[in-house]
């Protein structure tokens, strides 16, 4: 185990626990008939490991690191826009970006496998750990990367990927940037209600633990440049220049 930070927002130590081929991400959900649309309690969730997964930690687009310790002064965000695999890719591309590694949050079940998360029986949504320098990339900008990359209005579902894992959401850390994160996704709304399009579903909540994909689901279509990638977004721009 080790550890994204040792920041909360009850200003005590958190831990955070880190440890789909031509036919779509889904194609997991379409075999076993096990596709889930809707969110389970905790009680209904696989119980999953202690151990948690290991993996090379060696960003295979750049050399950088994929787990902590990052260089002083990065900043860190968890989102989730659909298949993890095009989503990652639209921010190690992001200029002021020093790491981007893929996984699960949101859920119950600890060190989910990707056969679990696809069941719908975790929590989890598929999620981008994505590490970016302040004095380069604002976390506007990454923000508004994020809203302009898929559309954040589909509920459980990206596109063709349909069920609970694929659904849309920011992870904070920190209570400012909780704060910034909710003045965007209002300043989005208003962008997409004047475009005629539909309420925001995206969930913005703390993060709570942060779990590593397999390793070949890292950087995945940089080792595989002809992969699936289903996210697309609305073709609303979203308005910088939030205040908090």
């Amino acid at each position: 185990m080790f550890y994204l930070g040792e920041i909360s927002r009850s200003g005590q130590r958190q831990v955070f626990d880190f440890p789909r081929s031509i036919f779509g991400m889904s194609w997991f959900d379409d075999v076993t008939g096990r596709r889930k649309t809707a969110m389970i309690t905790p009680d209904q969730a696989l119980p999953g490991r202690t151990t948690p997964r290991r993996i090379s930690g060696i960003h295979a687009v750049n050399g950088h690191r994929m787990t902590p310790p990052f260089p002083a002064g990065m900043e860190t965000l968890v989102v989730a826009e659909g298949c993890f695999w095009g989503a990652e890719r639209g921010f190690w591309q992001t200029e002021g970006v020093y790491s981007t590694a893929v996984g699960y949050a949101g859920g119950y079940t600890p060190n989910p496998t990707y056969e679990e998360v696809c069941t719908g029986m975790t929590g989890h949504t598929e999620v981008v750990l994505v590490v970016f320098d302040p004095a380069a990339v604002d976390l506007e900008r990454i923000l508004q990367k994020f809203w302009e990359s898929h559309d954040p209005t589909q509920g459980m579902r990206q596109g063709n990927d349909v069920g609970s894992q694929y659904r849309s959401a920011i992870y904070t850390v920190g209570d400012d940037q909780h704060e910034v994160v909710a003045a965007s996704a209002e300043k989005y709304q208003h962008a997409l209600t004047s475009a005629g399009l539909g309420t925001i579903t995206t969930e913005i909540a703390p993060l709570k633990a942060f779990y590593y994909a397999e390793e070949y689901h890292q950087q995945y279509l940089h080792k595989n440049p002809g992969g699936y990638c289903g996210i697309g977004g609305t073709g609303v721009s979203c308005p910088t220049g939030f205040s908090v």
